[in-house]
């Protein structure tokens, strides 16, 4: 298709993929920069009256992000995991030692640890998700938070817990076995197969104290050797496979947009790793991706040693929402997905002592958060391709060598939910041209009554695609707006737009 060639996108409430789970809205809070000091809590007197009395926690970023409705928090990391001793994060705060961090070659002062974590979220109404230490770490170690943390009998780990002040247990689901094990820059990196062994051992042991808690084995990006290797070993002993990519623009608005292509590719891949995995074993039992770590991250641009804080623009937030696409397209297998990170850190919100602002990209985040939930629809979109280069280079290789209309740099990117009453068709569009404004006839299926009245509009724009907000204000946020229905929308150049249709 030539791209000047106008798009059509077609609709059918009858074609389901799965319902959309709420999780895949989830987020991740880790020790490294500003994200829990100076971003989610600031212990002692601060001049300002967001911190909310006697907690440490800043009021202001909770009711931040509450607007985003995110219902898990995966902790302490991330990196810093690997040689992390959780029992420096608990008991009397003037007891807990300061240790060297070696992940970001910071100090850590323990001032937040295990049970703040779990008072956020109580805060926050959300679940809590722990990240295993697997590289100084022992196995002795990860029995012993899970019984600290969830344990209801008379026993040493629980007592602790108790005589910290919490007497009742905390019930934590969800525990991965450790954190980019893969990787040269993890502190105990392994082989694959080295990694499995350990983490099979690992998991039948945390399941014989807790037989309730669900597992996430570490993968790679879903498309390597190592997820099939680890795939093939844990699928017996896990309940979810862990993905970790970030996209970065290269100073390339297109590149940045057509980023989260290689996620899709990658998600389809592991999940036919999966499925070979299951069959080799002889297994039906349901596992599926976590996708728990993932946003738009450029290392040169926002170094991690350094906070990682990058100020995003109007191309970033509509990478954000490309990236949320796939996710909910992809309901069938991605059921968790964690944004990196909460606060501060490659964010949505960034802080000061004095308050906070919304980053571009938490608009997406919250549109996509509160309005698209329900069953993900199978959307056919005809569109202009973005055939140029992509990082990786191996998407745009695959798509270039790919016939018909299936390919995933499309300039036109949408998915699309059937409300969960049933009465309602919610869209999500992403125009991904920085320069053209597109017409787009929207056809339905013939059991979908959707040819009068108004549509309610949420839409994310601005004129510069360098547009970012700050302390100076938001010049990229959602305008609500009612349109009637005509049977085509009017899809911006470079914009975002939720569409609800009666």
């Amino acid at each position: 298709m030539s791209p000047s060639t106008s798009p059509v996108i077609h609709i059918d409430p009858a074609r389901t993929i799965s319902h959309v789970d709420p999780r895949i809205y989830s987020g991740f809070t880790e020790h490294m920069g500003r994200c829990i000091y100076g971003g989610i809590y600031e212990p002692g007197e601060i001049p300002t009256p967001s911190q909310i009395p006697n907690t440490g926690f800043r009021k202001d970023v909770l009711d931040a992000l509450r607007e985003l409705n995110v219902p898990i928090f995966r902790y302490p990391g991330g990196n810093f995991v690997s040689s992390y001793r959780w029992q420096d994060g608990i008991g009397p705060k003037h007891l807990r030692p300061r240790r060297p961090e070696l992940a970001w070659l910071t100090e850590e002062s323990n001032q937040f640890g295990t049970d703040e974590f779990m008072q956020f979220c109580k805060e926050m109404n959300a679940e809590p998700y722990i990240c295993l230490n697997m590289g100084t770490g022992t196995l002795e170690d990860a029995l012993a938070w899970l019984e600290y943390c969830n344990s209801s009998a008379n026993t040493h780990y629980a007592n602790l817990r108790r005589s910290n002040g919490h007497p009742e247990p905390y019930n934590v689901k969800y525990w991965s076995l450790g954190n980019e094990v893969w990787g040269p820059w993890q502190v105990g990196q392994m082989e694959s197969q080295d990694y499995a062994k350990k983490a099979f051992q690992w998991a039948k042991a945390m399941k014989l104290l807790d037989p309730k808690i669900e597992l996430i084995s570490c993968g790679e990006t879903g498309c390597t050797d190592w997820d099939r290797v680890t795939l093939k070993k844990l699928v017996p002993v896990v309940d979810y496979h862990s993905i970790h990519i970030y996209t970065v623009s290269e100073g390339n608005h297109t590149v940045n947009v057509m980023g989260p292509a290689a996620a899709e590719k990658a998600i389809e891949i592991s999940k036919s790793l999966i499925d070979l995995a299951k069959i080799e074993a002889g297994m039906e039992k349901q596992v599926t991706v976590c996708f728990d770590e993932w946003n738009v991250w450029d290392p040169v641009r926002a170094p991690g040693e350094k906070g990682a804080e990058e100020h995003y623009d109007l191309s970033d937030a509509l990478a954000v929402a490309a990236w949320l696409n796939v996710f909910v397209r992809k309901a069938d297998i991605v059921k968790i997905a964690c944004i990196a990170q909460s606060v501060n850190v490659i964010s949505p919100i960034i802080t000061s002592p004095k308050g906070l602002f919304k980053q571009t990209t938490f608009y997406p985040l919250k549109l996509f958060a509160t309005l698209m939930q329900g069953t993900s629809l199978n959307v056919h979109v005809a569109s202009p391709v973005y055939t140029g280069k992509t990082v990786p280079d191996w998407v745009g290789k695959l798509e270039n060598k790919t016939g018909g209309e299936d390919k995933l740099t499309k300039y036109i990117d949408v998915s699309a939910v059937l409300s969960d009453s049933k009465d309602e068709v919610r869209m999500a569009i992403v125009n991904r041209h920085a320069t053209e404004a597109y017409a787009v006839p929207i056809r339905f299926g013939p059991a979908c009554e959707c040819d009068n009245g108004m549509v309610k509009v949420y839409e994310v724009w601005s004129a510069d695609l360098k547009d970012n907000n700050g302390w100076d204000g938001e010049r990229v946020k959602t305008v609500e707006k009612d349109i009637e229905w005509t049977g085509e929308y009017e899809v911006k150049e470079h914009s975002f737009q939720c569409r609800f249709y009666p």
